[in-house]
């Protein structure tokens, strides 16, 4: 009789990559991550001790006196003229090891006001010290940006929610957010600090919708952007839009598995996370949609290599857990995610925090 699976844990098919692209050394690093968590939860959910979705944060998201901390600046306020009447903020980290003797690489994450959350569960510059700092991450310029709202000034009292514009610039498929990073967030930024213009060193993240917007910007625009970290991406019909009134149907990002399909294959590297207890409502299941996703990306690279169609292929992987609509997972997983998409920008061993 067969082994049973053990409950959230990953087979070797559970964590995989395009053919040809993944190396059998990072893939295995990507499934002893998503595994270690559900290993834990398995023992631990026998006595009643875990429970779905909860991910411990790693050493790796946690600050230590021996690393060189960075700054995090802002929040600024932002009015731009692609979405014209929004305000937003957003923050720029600047790591220790940056002395503007040459360009930096860039990171920009959605929802900024989450990812630097010193709480929560991304902390991402924090997981950007540490990895600078080990060698597994060049040094790097996060961007942090919240959604725009339609006011004159940004609100105080929104904390951690979300402005009244995300939905109309996060679940949109055209090119709008994408001309606003590149158009204007980056050259923002570039006044003061000096950005790489490769886009092999320049990657997008978020959670959620900021994921599938992150997806959307190195869609729309891979020569700006080609690393992706797509957390519990929402690939669903948020952004649908029947046609009405005399304006056309607006796709929302359920499309996306058949445009992927469809399409010339883009030089992207794309993690994805999810959970299986994630969101199942009105605008779709979003743990299948992200299968699809993989699925998709995974037939165009086969597809491509059946046909002897030369160029780029997908370099894709994912985790899947058990978790909910909830960053716990991704935020566990994302020192790893981060190393597999810069892994090879450097091949510097890793050092102890």
């Amino acid at each position: 009789m067969g082994r049973a699976p053990r409950p959230g844990c990953a087979d070797d098919r559970a964590v995989a990559a395009a053919p040809g692209r993944l190396a059998p050394r990072v893939a295995g690093f990507a499934i002893a991550a998503a595994c270690l968590f559900a290993v834990a939860g398995a023992f631990a959910g026998e006595t009643g001790a875990r429970q779905p979705g909860e991910y411990p944060l790693t050493e790796d998201s946690l600050v230590h006196a021996g690393v060189p901390h960075g700054r995090l600046e802002g929040p600024f306020e932002f009015h731009s003229r692609i979405f014209a009447g929004t305000v937003r903020r957003y923050w720029i980290f600047v790591p220790a090891q940056y002395d503007g003797s040459k360009p930096a690489s860039v990171l920009v994450f959605q929802d900024g006001q989450r990812a630097i959350n010193p709480e929560g569960p991304l902390r991402v510059p924090v997981v950007m010290e540490n990895l600078i700092h080990q060698g597994a991450m060049p040094v790097t310029i996060g961007i942090f940006i919240t959604p725009g709202n339609l006011s004159e000034h940004y609100p105080d009292d929104l904390g951690m929610s979300n402005p009244d514009h995300r939905a109309e610039e996060y679940d949109a498929l055209g090119d709008d957010y994408a001309r606003f990073l590149v158009e204007e967030m980056l050259p923002e930024v570039g006044k003061e600090y000096r950005l790489t213009d490769d886009p092999e060193q320049r990657a997008i993240g978020g959670a959620s919708s900021g994921a599938i917007c992150a997806f959307t910007v190195a869609w729309r625009r891979p020569d700006a952007f080609r690393k992706v970290a797509s957390l519990i991406g929402s690939y669903v019909s948020i952004g649908y839009r029947p046609a009405q009134d005399g304006r056309p149907m607006q796709p929302g990002g359920d499309l996306y598995p058949g445009l992927v399909r469809k399409s010339p294959i883009r030089p992207l590297r794309i993690f994805l996370q999810d959970g299986s207890n994630d969101l199942d409502n009105e605008h779709g299941n979003w743990f299948l949609a992200k299968q699809q996703m993989l699925a998709s990306l995974q037939w165009a690279n086969a597809e491509a290599d059946r046909n002897g169609v030369a160029g780029p292929r997908y370099d894709v992987a994912h985790a899947w857990g058990d978790g909910g609509h909830s960053d716990a997972h991704g935020g566990a997983l994302l020192p790893d995610i981060l190393r597999w998409l810069w892994r090879d920008a450097t091949r510097q061993g890793r050092k102890a925090p």
